[in-house]
């Protein structure tokens, strides 16, 4: 496991909590320099610190760009690139999402879903492309989502917006392959995080039975995809969208 990333520099988007923390850690634990993304300085720094604690030889940063502006991503993948000499792998996994029915959504609330899950990761996406392709290659993986398959009965905006994820990342796997870059998505299922911590048992409990494999997902379990991807393991494979689902049908 430690050698499996050792030498290569990453940055991963959302990464100060859920999925995306654990992203970080198992990128470290498999020898990348780790850049952790977050929305706001305060949350980025709070998640270096929480970082540096559990793993203090790990070679780990911190950047808080807006994601959906290219210019600012851009300046801020180029100063690592600078600071580090490279830029090997993108975890495009900062995403919102949103429950409401199509009667009561907000215009508002979509447009801020379309930005923060598609434009965000488009922009992210050119900018690393850019430094990628004059390395010769890299990695980019994708937050997808189960729902990007069958969509889900209400919040009509956050199964659209992983659609586009596929969409896009199926395009982009062609596009890029002749630069030696490889782009592919993480499609997780029901997963342990902060959002379903909040949920009763009562409501859980139905949630697991419709699992094949009788559990919820945890955040580790999906970085871990995340890590296969990224790594020389899955140098031939490009525009997957790997379900980490629990075997849910789809």
């Amino acid at each position: 496991m430690k050698s499996l990333l050792k030498g290569k520099v990453a940055v991963v988007t959302g990464g100060t909590r859920g999925i995306g923390y654990a992203i970080v850690k198992k990128y470290l634990e498999a020898g990348a320099i780790t850049i952790l993304c977050g929305s706001r300085e305060e949350t980025a720094k709070k998640a270096l610190e929480k970082i540096k604690a559990e793993m203090p030889d790990a070679q780990v940063d911190a950047i808080w760009p807006k994601l959906s502006d290219r210019a600012e991503m851009t300046a801020a993948l180029n100063t690592i690139k600078e600071k580090y000499g490279r830029l090997d792998i993108l975890a495009n996994n900062a995403g919102i999402s949103q429950n409401n029915s199509l009667f009561d959504y907000k215009d508002e609330d979509f447009d801020k879903i379309l930005d923060i899950n598609i434009k965000a990761l488009y922009s992210c996406t050119r900018a690393a492309a850019e430094i990628m392709k004059d390395n010769g290659g890299g990695v980019i993986i994708n937050t997808s989502s189960i729902v990007s398959y069958n969509g889900q009965g209400a919040g009509c905006g956050y199964p659209t917006s992983k659609f586009a994820v596929n969409g896009l990342t199926k395009s982009l796997s062609r596009e890029l392959g002749k630069y030696g870059i490889r782009v592919n998505a993480v499609a997780p299922g029901v997963t342990r995080t902060d959002m379903l911590a909040v949920l009763p048992d009562e409501m859980i409990q139905p949630i697991i039975r419709n699992i094949p494999l009788g559990r919820l997902g945890e955040p580790e379990d999906v970085a871990n995809a995340f890590v296969f991807l990224a790594s020389d393991m899955a140098s031939y494979i490009s525009g997957a969208i790997l379900p980490v689902a629990g075997a849910v049908v789809i």
